[in-house]
């Protein structure tokens, strides 16, 4: 395989749930950088204040209101990208839900629901913009985590998810980059726990208001790590030395590992009732924010 990734100003860059979070954050820091970009989210009125705000800066983006579940929406939108833009140089699969519950507790649907934007978004994604970055060369980037790996009791099916997501872009890097030889690189990202909006977002089972178990890092870290494998590509990238210790740990000393997990459940509740138990598992949440708060 032969890849020549481009400058990020020369790039055209599609992230998915850019609304919040990691994907807020990489989508201004790409446009800062000179990407032209195209927005994917649920949230629209986010979604075209990003727009805007990139726009009144200089730079050039556009966005589409689309839930990643939709395979027909994913298609179109990159429809829609090749139209305005004319290719696609580097597709980033990053929306996500959560849920918080014991997973003997948590609803099938819910579950289900989980799984069609954490993993079926990430395939919808993947296979729709496949074709064009075959054609011309360039970046798909997933996002994975450090429980890819490894896991959190409470975040049960939210970790199975990640799982899933790692296996099918191990599988299709094989077969993209090994077996097609195709100018395609295929990269999963996996952060550690990242201050965003998370908890906040997530579908609550508990009788307590959701936390991510410390330390965590900012989400500049991770949309970095992004960048960087959009411009010099690579395999699956570790963000976060918790995701270093937490992979290793799981897969080296799982009995350790397992040990390790369960003093996290402590660590996952704050000292406060739920304040938005529904979380964004169904609805937008239109929080325009790249960091969630930590208490004291």
């Amino acid at each position: 395989m032969s890849t020549s990734l481009k400058p990020l100003n020369q790039q055209v860059m599609v992230i998915t749930g850019c609304s919040s979070g990691i994907g807020l954050c990489t989508a201004k820091l790409a446009a800062e950088r000179g990407a032209r970009l195209v927005l994917i989210a649920r949230s629209a009125e986010t979604l075209r204040k990003l727009a805007a705000q990139i726009t009144n800066a200089g730079g050039e983006a556009i966005y589409i209101v689309a839930d990643v579940a939709d395979r027909e929406k994913m298609q179109a939108a990159v429809q829609e990208a090749i139209a305005r833009f004319d290719r696609i140089d580097t597709w980033i699969n990053n929306a996500g839900v959560s849920i918080y519950g014991r997973l003997d507790e948590v609803s099938d649907a819910d579950s289900r629901r989980l799984f069609d934007t954490n993993f079926w978004g990430v395939v919808n994604g993947s296979l729709a913009a496949l074709p064009h970055l075959k054609a011309r060369g360039g970046s798909l980037i997933n996002i994975g985590s450090e429980v890819s790996e490894a896991i959190v009791p409470l975040l049960g099916m939210y970790s199975a998810s990640k799982h899933a997501v790692k296996g099918f872009t191990d599988a299709l890097r094989v077969e993209i980059e090994e077996l097609d030889k195709a100018p395609v690189s295929v990269t999963l990202i996996q952060p550690t726990a990242v201050n965003t909006p998370f908890p906040q977002h997530a579908r609550n089972y508990m009788d307590k208001e959701p936390r991510l178990p410390p330390p965590l890092i900012n989400p500049e870290q991770v949309a970095e790590a992004i960048l960087k494998a959009a411009t010099e590509g690579g395999r699956d990238v570790k963000v976060g030395a918790m995701a270093v210790v937490n992979t290793a740990v799981s897969k080296l000393m799982p009995s350790l590992g397992d040990k390790m997990s369960a003093r996290r459940e402590s660590e996952q509740q704050e000292k406060i009732p739920p304040l938005h138990p529904q979380g964004t598992l169904y609805e937008a949440g239109e929080s325009g924010s790249a960091r969630g708060y930590i208490s004291s």
